[in-house]
């Protein structure tokens, strides 16, 4: 007979999973969220209209899938981020919302979705990402560039920003991205270097720093972005180390907002950021050299993404006229 508490019987009790991952037993900052990160419950009508059309076209947005916080405020505004190649993703990052697990086949008819989408909204600015796709040859790579063809042969006045994964450092992914011209590059660093074994264990942080700079080397009138949490246990030196890292390889916009727990399943939150500490990290990118920073406790990478591009375009402006 086993006796209570023997590992036969603990090995015969099932793990708790959360959409793919192992429920942790930490706990985060005591006290609850503070107030300035509290927001309002969706329910306007525009936010009703889009997730309408959005499950009319089988269609995911990052907006759903990753928990976002401000997904009344920009649904409201008709403005969403179309995540394509499916809702499962084949890596686990500790911090992420979408599900892991083993993605199905990827769906053809999935660009021509998004692109009659955008055509119907009558977008002017649309984001595209998507999750890892490591089963995949070229990682989804070519699935970008039929994204961003279709959505231009429908909505030519569209500008588009795609948020890529890192391809598994595949310079022919990154490439066949880039040809197809989306007027910004974004990938996200997420974190300091000394955190990616536990926060992206499949995602490496010179590799990020890499992908950042072929994309802009390649095409260097295409802004290149990218986008930092806070509060998984960095220290400021090491936040300021990243920001120098982004700005040596010419990185031009950068947002940088608050890490919320999505689950119980997720890495715990070391502590919040106070928006005076946003505000500061604000200006030492500014002091490096980024045309544009979007930094705050709410901000995500794909938050007010047609402000930014246009913050980023009209600084530039600025800076030719005054021949700097």
């Amino acid at each position: 007979m086993t006796t209570p508490g023997s590992p036969s019987t603990a090995a015969a009790v099932p793990a708790t999973f959360f959409r793919g991952r192992r429920v942790r037993p930490d706990a985060g900052p005591a006290g609850g969220k503070p107030r300035w990160l509290k927001v309002r419950a969706p329910g306007s009508e525009g936010y009703r209209r889009l997730k309408r059309l959005m499950a009319e076209l089988s269609l995911h947005t990052v907006c759903e899938e990753a928990n976002c916080p401000n997904i009344g405020e920009c649904w409201h505004h008709g403005t969403a981020t179309f995540m394509i190649l499916g809702g499962v993703c084949t890596r686990a990052c500790a911090y992420c919302n979408v599900e892991h697990g083993q993605p199905g086949p990827v769906d053809e008819a999935e660009p021509t979705r998004i692109a009659n989408a955008v055509r119907t909204l009558d977008l002017e600015y649309v984001v595209i990402t998507s999750v890892d796709r490591d089963d995949l040859a070229d990682g989804g790579a070519s699935a970008f560039a039929q994204t961003i063809t279709a959505t231009r042969a429908l909505s030519p006045h569209c500008r588009i920003e795609t948020l890529i994964p890192d391809f598994s450092g595949r310079a022919a992914s990154l490439d066949t991205v880039l040809t197809a011209a989306p007027d910004v590059l974004n990938h996200n660093i997420e974190t300091v270097a000394r955190l990616y074994r536990q926060a992206r264990p499949g995602g490496k942080y010179t590799r990020a720093l890499e992908l950042l700079q072929r994309a802009h080397r390649a095409r260097p009138e295409a802004p290149t972005k990218s986008g930092l949490m806070v509060g998984l246990g960095e220290t400021w030196d090491e936040l300021l180390e990243t920001l120098t890292d982004l700005r040596q390889v010419e990185c031009d916009i950068l947002t940088i907002g608050q890490y919320l727990r999505p689950s119980p399943a997720h890495l715990t939150v070391d502590r919040y950021y106070h928006p005076d500490e946003f505000a500061a990290l604000k200006q030492e990118a500014l002091r490096l050299g980024f045309g544009h920073v979007e930094s705050g406790p709410l901000v995500r990478s794909s938050y007010h993404a047609h402000e930014q591009t246009e913050a980023f375009s009209a600084a530039q402006a600025l800076g030719a006229r005054l021949g700097r």
